[in-house]
């Protein structure tokens, strides 16, 4: 089975709309726990995501700016000054609105996207959640790190049976009658034997791409050893 972004995502996704000022996008955040929010628009297309940093830079640079006293410290001060970004940085801290606020494009990942896209793309991101939109771009719901875990939570039954029936007697073209599947944790023993040593790795290999498999013990033996480096 292909865990999708759809079957493990939260569907109930806290949003604001572009006009929707600035106190209140920090009163949506701190009343729902969440760093984050999507904007969009009337039709739920998603726009933009607006963050807590995003809202704490109108107080870390209020000395450049507002000139009340604080200067950000020398770090701080340098990140951006060297950042490519220093322009939409002096637009979120003048902004009174999400519109103004928010970083574009954010960073989203489609329902049927696969559970290990959506890792890959909050990995390559840096992020801890992703936006989750429908082809046409509407908001659909948020996906966490924690909710990508919920693919390990597979019952190990379910596991087993997906590799008897999808892996062993569908996937692979070759004998597999005298293979046992044992899982215990996520992790799966492959024991018994196989024809031939190049099939036992493809085996392998198949089996340890199926979604919720923690790692895979070798336990096959084979028959004829047709591996180019004959050991």
């Amino acid at each position: 089975m292909r865990v999708t972004v759809t079957d493990v995502m939260t569907t109930k996704a806290i949003s604001v709309k572009a006009d929707t000022p600035f106190k209140d996008i920090a009163e949506t955040l701190i009343t729902h726990g969440i760093s984050a929010v999507p904007v969009v628009d009337d039709a739920d297309h998603v726009l933009g995501v607006v963050s807590e940093a995003d809202l704490l830079l109108k107080e870390e640079f209020r000395d450049r700016y507002y000139q009340e006293g604080y200067k950000p410290p020398l770090r701080a001060r340098l990140r951006h000054r060297l950042s490519e970004e220093g322009s939409e940085m002096r637009r979120k801290v003048a902004g009174d609105t999400a519109a103004d606020l928010m970083t574009t494009p954010a960073v989203t990942v489609t329902e049927t996207a696969s559970a290990v896209m959506a890792a890959r793309a909050m990995d390559e991101h840096g992020v801890k959640r992703l936006i989750v939109t429908a082809d046409d771009g509407r908001l659909r719901g948020i996906v966490s790190r924690r909710d990508l875990l919920k693919v390990f939570a597979r019952p190990d039954a379910d596991v087993a049976h997906e590799i008897r029936e999808d892996v062993l007697e569908h996937s692979l073209w070759m004998e597999t009658l005298g293979v046992r599947v044992e899982v215990d944790h996520g992790v799966v023993t492959l024991s018994g034997w196989m024809e031939r040593r190049s099939e036992v790795q493809i085996a392998l290999r198949l089996v340890g791409r199926v979604e919720g498999v923690v790692g895979v013990v070798d336990k096959l033996s084979w028959k004829h050893n047709d591996s180019k480096w004959g050991n």
